[in-house]
């Protein structure tokens, strides 16, 4: 078992068929896959060997995938760093990894303390003058074409991928041969992705949704990748006309970017599916969005360390608000605090037990033991399950409010506030309270154009829900503070209270 083996199955099935196209330029799977095998004899004969620790700290370039794919062939555990990462985050990434060697570019390479990363032998630069760093370019020259993949065991760790790290130092979550390949395979196959399809890939690759679902689903279906560098709303709808994108994966905040943009002059005819993931989409936007393109917005759910696909709202029964059902392989339920399962309609902790959950956390045995008990990985998230076996996510157990000894959920405000014509985005949050505990806040950004006052949306919401539940404070922001998935950063607003 190899992750590298979906690369060499499109590569002898589909050997011309574009693989890659990123900035003008298209890479056949045989190409990839021969530039792949390159990369890993360079690094092979640098020394490289199964379970070393290789660092990618770099944006949404091919040498991503170059690199990803060389070190998986030589069984070696890629390191994911986000590119966003400063020189105090490189440092604790790289030597609680133990990786021996990182790719980076010119650009990012001054964020990279080299003196105090004790492991760190070799620094690569995939984009940008290499000066006295190795150059990927002349790695890649110097390799044979053919490299065969080692055979690995299902439980052999393949990847390291960091939690954000909101509480204490970022715990990195071990990802193993098995937990991917069955991932990604049911990624795949839930979204039906076929070897005519062209999935759109803007999200970050250091992140396990575009890494895993959208990359490696692609390649375990022999489909081609549009690779952008990041998320521009024009750009990339430009670059989803001209290259004829079949697929689009998102956050819901591009899909809120969309609605509020004039697409029509940009032929979007080729998109015939779109998914969302990694936050909970407002049923509001979701019902717009088949309004405005016709097409439902397929939601998944899960997190990094369950790989990160674990239930998906299926195409033949979809259910607006849902996140579905468990995909193949994977249990899904819902737990009290210790651990029982609760009956349909009963609200509690959404808990994950399958081939896709991780090994554990990287050199942390104990942290490890509290995310994984008898088996079941802890979400975090609360959520509940209806009679036809479908899940909802209430939110996230740390979101959740406690107003005057009444538990309120962010989630359940914020869908009542989106259906104000005037909300173009909402953040619902608790603030500390000498009195109540935590009073309930929300940050809104109003659509260009339209206005409203504080009064109406605090009147709105006492229309429609109970009065512990309506928030408190409403502030009119022009954005909200976001992590690189599009997801909305919760703990940055409390603590600018």
């Amino acid at each position: 078992m190899n992750i590298a083996s979906n690369l060499e199955q499109a590569a002898l099935f589909f050997p011309e068929k574009p693989a890659l196209i990123f900035e003008g330029r298209t890479y056949s799977f045989r190409e990839l896959n021969q530039q792949v095998n390159r990369l890993a004899n360079a690094l092979c004969a640098a020394g490289l060997r199964k379970g070393d620790r290789v660092a990618l700290f770099l944006p949404n370039i091919p040498a991503f995938v170059i690199g990803y794919f060389a070190s998986q062939k030589l069984g070696a555990i890629v390191v994911s760093i986000n590119s966003m990462s400063k020189k105090r985050e490189i440092d604790y990434i790289v030597n609680d990894s133990g990786s021996k060697v990182l790719f980076t570019t010119s650009a990012l390479r001054e964020e990279v303390p080299a003196g105090q990363l004790q492991t760190l032998e070799k620094i690569i630069i995939a984009e940008g003058e290499a000066g006295n760093d190795l150059d990927l370019d002349e790695l890649i020259s110097k390799g044979d074409d053919d490299f065969a993949s080692i055979d690995m065991e299902p439980g052999d760790p393949a990847v390291i991928l960091y939690t954000s790290g909101t509480t204490g130092s970022p715990k990195g979550a071990v990802l193993t041969q098995m937990n991917i390949v069955s991932n990604s395979a049911s990624a795949g196959n839930c979204s039906r992705v076929s070897p005519d399809d062209r999935l759109l890939l803007f999200l970050p690759l250091f992140h396990c949704f575009g890494q895993n679902y959208i990359l490696n689903g692609a390649f375990s279906k022999c489909a081609t990748v549009v690779l952008h560098r990041r998320f521009e709303p024009e750009p990339v709808l430009d670059l989803m006309a001209r290259q004829h994108v079949t697929m689009l994966f998102a956050v819901p905040t591009v899909y809120i970017h969309f609605l509020n943009m004039d697409t029509s002059r940009y032929d979007l005819s080729s998109l015939r599916y779109c998914f969302t993931a990694a936050a909970t989409m407002p049923r509001e936007t979701a019902l717009q969005w088949k309004e405005k393109f016709g097409m439902i917005t397929h939601e998944g759910y899960g997190l990094t360390e369950s790989s990160p696909f674990a239930t998906y709202n299926h195409y033949y029964r979809h259910k607006h608000g849902s996140i579905g059902t468990p995909i193949e392989n994977v249990d899904v339920m819902i737990a009290d605090m210790d651990g029982n399962k609760l009956p349909p309609g009963e609200q509690g902790e959404i808990v994950i037990r399958g081939p896709n959950v991780m090994k554990g956390y990287w050199g942390k045995p104990e942290a490890t033991e509290q995310a994984i008990r008898n088996g079941w990985l802890r979400s975090g998230d609360i959520g509940m399950i209806d009679d036809e076996g479908y899940f909802f996510i209430t939110d996230r157990v740390k979101d959740m409010i406690n107003a005057a000894g009444f538990n309120v959920y962010p989630n359940e405000v914020e869908q009542v506030i989106y259906q104000l014509p005037s909300v173009q985005e909402v953040a619902v949050y608790g603030v500390a309270d000498p009195i109540r505990g935590e009073t309930v806040y929300a940050s809104i950004i109003l659509k260009e154009g339209m206005s409203a006052t504080e009064e109406s949306i605090i009147e709105f919401c006492r229309a429609n829900m109970a009065a512990y539940k309506t928030p408190r404070k409403v502030i009119f922001v022009s954005e909200l503070p976001k992590s690189p998935t599009g997801k909305i950063l919760k703990r940055i607003l409390r603590e600018n209270q």
